[in-house]
């Protein structure tokens, strides 16, 4: 059974609480449950993590080359500044598939850049929680319905 990663980045734990207009109702252990019900009907394993640390979701991605068949990563506002985690994915031997719930290019100006959106395989942004299934989607390259 192949293996993903799903990685949440600074304020992801906020979920349901932080600007649910923006961001949604549902708490991210709603949205993780939803999503490893839907991935195990496929045949996948998704283990999760979350961190506000910048330092601990560079080492989480690190730790997913050779355990991990792709990354999912919603790296939060560090998107938009983080040179350290943009290096650390385009250095992983594993596809990493960016992914926001809101739409970045109807947002402020400052959020519409993203630095590691550009090392990463490809860039999800504004399906709600349905991006983290397309990410998927894309990583299994289709061998998931």
């Amino acid at each position: 059974m192949a293996r993903y990663l799903v990685l949440q980045g600074p304020n992801l734990n906020l979920l349901g609480l932080r600007e649910p207009a923006i961001y949604g109702r549902r708490d991210l252990a709603a949205v993780e449950a939803d999503l490893l019900h839907w991935a195990e009907a496929r045949g996948l394993a998704l283990e999760f993590r979350q961190s506000n640390q910048e330092g601990e979701l560079i080492d989480a991605l690190q730790g997913a080359a050779g355990r991990c068949a792709g990354v999912v990563f919603n790296p939060g506002g560090f998107s938009h500044s983080s040179v350290a985690l943009r290096d650390c994915i385009a250095a992983l031997p594993v596809p990493v598939v960016e992914v926001h719930l809101s739409n970045l290019h109807a947002r402020e100006p400052w959020r519409q850049r993203s630095l590691t959106g550009g090392a990463a395989a490809g860039v999800i942004s504004g399906f709600g929680e349905a991006g983290y299934r397309l990410a998927l989607l894309h990583l299994t390259a289709g061998s998931a319905d």
